[in-house]
């Protein structure tokens, strides 16, 4: 399993929260929107204001001249990746505009289909304008040639229960899963099954469906004993509704069989105080 998709799956655990799915893997975009200087930094002092107002020139500059080049070379991906860089961090200047981000990330979509990530930046950058329908198609373009795309499935599994569709996303999840085997004989390793559960569980979790999230986390838990990630979902389950005795042995085993690098972070979410599950109008267990 390779390291982002590792980190991916290891952060949507610990935080076990859907609200959180969307932009555990989309920092650019997010960080762009996000990124509003605080007020100490608007009050500090004027050599990191004219500072700023250099940048802002300077940026302004540099979308100017990929824009130049553009007219020129409408299919130039060094400019095309330039200007969408340069337009981010106006965004994160409070300059500019989402569409602006849109045009350059459409381009690179279409003109690198292997590279899914442009794909699910401009889907989660046409979510932020509130075009839904349009950041589902282009989840679903990626879904369609990479059904186990973990990026792809995280965005689209977000939408849904940000529309109140909390069984479409569950039948998208139990639909990969179905089709998992057919697809790794294809492609080795294209769909991460035990990824897929612990993300199905929490979808359930966030339903307050717990029977079911507990039935899944444990499936997954005997496909590969020797894998933390269901390990340390369940102990968070147990733990947000309160199990902390329950959790305590699972979290000693998540650590035990975690990658060095993570162990402090599961340590951490084992003694920190439980947050509540973000409400997803929960929907009645079956």
């Amino acid at each position: 399993m390779s390291q982002p998709r590792n980190r991916w799956i290891v952060q949507v655990i610990l935080v076990l929260a859907v609200l959180v799915f969307v932009g555990v893997s989309v920092v650019p975009i997010i960080g762009a929107f996000n990124n509003t200087p605080s007020t100490n930094q608007n009050n500090g002092s004027t050599r990191g204001g004219l500072a700023s107002s250099d940048q802002k020139s300077k940026l302004e500059d540099e979308e100017r001249g990929y824009e130049l080049v553009l007219q020129r070379e409408p299919d130039n991906q060094t400019a095309l990746k330039g200007l969408l860089q340069a337009r981010l961090q106006l965004l994160s200047l409070k300059q500019g505009n989402i569409q602006g981000v849109i045009e350059p990330l459409e381009k690179l979509a279409k003109l690198n289909p292997e590279n899914t990530q442009y794909g699910v930046l401009l889907a989660q950058a046409k979510q932020q304008i509130g075009d839904k329908e349009g950041a589902a198609q282009a989840y679903r373009s990626i879904l369609d040639t990479k059904p186990g795309d973990l990026n792809a499935l995280q965005g689209m599994v977000a939408l849904l229960l940000n529309q109140q569709r909390p069984e479409a996303a569950i039948g998208l999840l139990q639909d990969t899963l179905k089709n998992a085997a057919q697809a790794n004989t294809i492609q080795p390793g294209s769909v991460d099954t035990v990824a897929v559960q612990v993300l199905l569980g929490n979808v359930h979790a966030s339903q307050k469906r717990y029977a079911q999230a507990t039935s899944v986390f444990d499936q997954a838990i005997k496909k590969d004993p020797k894998d933390f990630r269901p390990v340390l979902a369940k102990a968070m389950l147990l733990k947000q509704q309160g199990k902390v005795t329950e959790a305590k042995p699972l979290f000693d085993s998540a650590v035990a069989l975690a990658p060095a690098k993570y162990k402090d972070e599961i340590n951490k979410a084992a003694t920190a105080s439980p947050t509540p599950t973000p409400a997803a109008s929960p929907a009645p267990s079956p």
